[in-house]
């Protein structure tokens, strides 16, 4: 299992509510989480067959940006 952690531009509770469906949907995640208290609004992904690159993809299909930290 692997653990990637975005810098992302997921604010609030509604950007929330509409990266939640393009993340849910995504087979190959186990477990995601978005940090609203942090400064860079971190999104945990936790995978076993994803990269970071396919993951950023997910994010940027809902709208967001999402940058590898």
């Amino acid at each position: 299992m692997n653990t990637l952690k975005f810098k992302t531009n997921i604010n609030c509770s509604g950007c929330l509510s509409k990266v939640t469906p393009f993340l849910n949907e995504e087979k190959d995640i186990q477990k995601w989480e978005v940090n609203l208290e942090s400064e860079n609004r971190v999104l945990t992904v936790e995978t076993s067959n994803l990269n970071a690159e396919e993951v950023k993809k997910t994010v940027q299909k809902a709208g967001f940006n999402a940058e590898v930290i």
